[in-house]
């Protein structure tokens, strides 16, 4: 019981010097180096992935659908159809303004006739000079727009209709 009595005030001498130093109680000038260091930044790769396709609508046999999206009020679509090979064509011009394409990638999402996901399909088109072409593509008379063609990749089946997405669009 003494060794307490003993231990207690030194203790309380030992805290009471810890939180004066830390908390800055000298002269209470600054200091450089008790200054918090800049906060670092913080950064995210970019998704490697696509993002998931369109959540199923009733379509009507060979209807290409366009999901309403970022850029879709930036665009016309326009001949939009399934092939006989499973492939979405058509036409896609920028509408906002009179720049050119610089960047795009269409998704497509392919149905049965049950609404049943069959698979996907991408196309990707960059300008020259930019990047390679990654999709079929043919420079639409007076470079209005380009026409486009998504092809799937590994379908389940055959597919009735097709909902096409715009995630990346790029223009001057």
């Amino acid at each position: 019981m003494r060794l307490s009595r003993i231990a207690a005030p030194a203790v309380l001498a030992a805290l009471t010097l810890a939180l004066a130093t830390a908390c800055g109680g000298g002269s209470g000038e600054n200091k450089a180096e008790d200054a918090p260091g800049p906060v670092p930044s913080v950064s995210f790769p970019a998704p490697k992935q696509a993002a998931a396709p369109a959540a199923y609508q009733k379509l009507a046999q060979g209807e290409v659908r366009l999901e309403q999206g970022p850029f879709t009020d930036r665009v016309k679509v326009t001949g939009g159809a399934l092939t006989a090979g499973s492939a979405v064509t058509g036409h896609l011009a920028v509408t906002s303004d009179v720049s050119e394409l610089i960047a795009l990638e269409l998704s497509a999402a392919y149905y049965d006739a049950d609404g049943k996901l069959l698979g996907t399909g991408s196309f990707q088109y960059a300008e020259e000079g930019h990047d390679d072409h990654k999709g079929a593509h043919t420079p639409a008379a007076e470079g209005k727009g380009i026409d486009f063609e998504v092809k799937p990749k590994a379908l389940t089946g055959t597919p009735t209709s097709a909902v096409l997405s715009i995630p990346v669009l790029v223009n001057e």
